[in-house]
């Protein structure tokens, strides 16, 4: 198997439950689209709760503390959260997929497929598999944490894109250019970041499941794409803690 394999295995994955849902999703009445969302809401909260878990590890605690852990999650969302505001992320995500929309789905209700291409590549992007997956593929380590994902997110695609439309397929070009991009790191750097670095991130990407599972149950419309930066800081606000513990 060649490194990227298990981001092509994921991208079919999503591809074919997103024709799927496409089929299935004409039939249902708009009462059981409405179900399917909170449902699925309700499973990113499950998701974004695990990872959370997961991610307050011994491993961080380790490296920055027992004391820092929560701090480092929380300065990193605050951060992450302020410097994504002023970039005003969120609305730029939105605006390129209406550009996408008006490219390749031109008939299609433009405002759901925007929620359903950001909403899904939210998803399938933010959470501890995509990254460690993609980093162990391009490590050569074997690529069996994608396909265990791949299988996730297959049947994701077929409940979202049953809901929101074909803006769930269109979700695979960030989802292919991110675990992509994180393969090529791992061929290049190799293990960039330590076990508590990862943990952090992991354990940062579960807050922003969490939001985004508020957002499709329908309590609020938390800006959770304002709080990706928070993913990348999350490491280095570890690593900074590390060197002064």
């Amino acid at each position: 198997m060649f490194p990227g394999f298990g981001t092509v295995v994921n991208v079919a994955a999503v591809l074919l439950g997103s024709a799927i849902g496409l089929v299935l999703g004409h039939r249902f009445p708009e009462r059981t689209s409405g179900l399917v969302v909170q449902a699925m809401g309700l499973f990113t909260l499950v998701l974004g709760g695990n990872a959370i878990a997961d991610g307050m590890s011994d491993a961080l605690s380790a490296e920055v503390g027992p004391q820092a852990v929560y701090l480092v999650v929380l300065g990193a969302l605050l951060i992450g959260g302020i410097i994504g505001s002023l970039l005003r992320l969120e609305s730029r995500m939105d605006a390129g997929a209406e550009w996408l929309c008006g490219k390749i789905a031109k008939k299609a209700d433009k405002g759901k497929f925007v929620e359903g291409m950001v909403t899904a590549a939210l998803i399938f992007c933010v959470g501890p598999l995509s990254i460690l997956g993609s980093i162990s593929d391009g490590l050569s380590r074997g690529n069996e944490q994608l396909v265990v994902k791949s299988v996730m997110d297959g049947f994701s695609s077929i409940a979202f894109a049953s809901s929101m439309g074909i803006g769930v397929m269109a979700s695979v070009i960030p989802l292919a250019l991110y675990q992509g991009a994180l393969t090529l790191l791992g061929m290049g750097l190799g293990d960039f970041l330590s076990i508590g670095q990862i943990d952090s991130l992991g354990a940062t990407g579960g807050v922003v499941l969490l939001g985004l599972g508020i957002r499709l149950i329908g309590i609020k419309r938390i800006p959770v794409g304002d709080l990706l930066p928070a993913l990348a800081v999350a490491p280095l606000l570890t690593w900074l803690v590390a060197l002064l513990v």
